[in-house]
């Protein structure tokens, strides 16, 4: 069956009489190249359609994405740090090793057309937000995906928060941070053994890998 329309793929797409696209029959299907999962073309080309339209498609059963995807983060900008030797604290769990800080700054601003209410307003809450990585190899290999995380305007979007119910805000996308420094008391921080690889896990997820930068 095509998960995207739900119809099988010997019969013609669900988006028969809904979506034309000159040069694709309904009954048209179309196989992933490195996946091989199968749909109706004409789903492919709805199913990018509704999307951000960057040149990207990403396989809606196993997540694998084709091209760069973008996301729709608004402007601002991002810094980091190492937190000097001088204060007391380090990460707890890795006691012997310095600290990176990341700041992420955005502020509040006009949606664009890529944007839930295009025009409108969004807000900000909460920027700057500092967030914390140690500075040993695996850390510092996720500063450099989120690096490019935050060129491709993945790391945040404009949505509803989770936490207020506040719509039309900035709000985390899908790639956790730990916004902690010297306590986990929110479960936002340090000690957490998991953390680096579930993070980067996030970021194969939207794309953002070195095997993918290297391909």
């Amino acid at each position: 069956d095509c998960t995207i329309c739900m119809e099988r793929l010997v019969t013609a797409s669900g988006y028969e009489g809904v979506l034309r696209h000159k040069g694709v029959r309904p009954e048209l299907v179309g196989r992933l190249g490195r996946c091989g999962h199968m749909y109706h073309l004409l789903c492919l080309v709805a199913m990018y359609s509704n999307g951000n339209k960057d040149g990207s498609l990403q396989c809606p059963t196993c997540k694998a994405i084709y091209g760069e995807k973008t996301g729709t983060q608004p402007p601002g900008k991002m810094e980091f740090h190492l937190i000097p030797h001088s204060l007391p604290h380090s990460l707890p769990g890795f006691a012997d090793t310095q600290t990176i800080r990341i700041v992420y700054d955005i502020p509040t601003g006009i949606q664009g057309p890529e944007h839930p209410n295009p025009g409108k307003k969004f807000t900000a809450r909460g920027f700057p937000r500092h967030c914390y990585l140690p500075n040993n190899e695996k850390g510092r290999k996720v500063l450099r995906l989120l690096i490019t995380a935050w060129e491709r305007r993945l790391i945040f979007t404009i949505g509803t928060s989770n936490t207020t119910g506040e719509s039309d805000t900035v709000v985390w996308n899908e790639i956790h941070h730990k916004t902690e420094f010297g306590s986990n008391l929110t479960g936002h921080g340090y000690p957490d053994a998991s953390y680096l690889d579930n993070v980067l896990a996030e970021l194969t997820a939207q794309g953002v890998s070195e095997a993918a930068a290297k391909a």
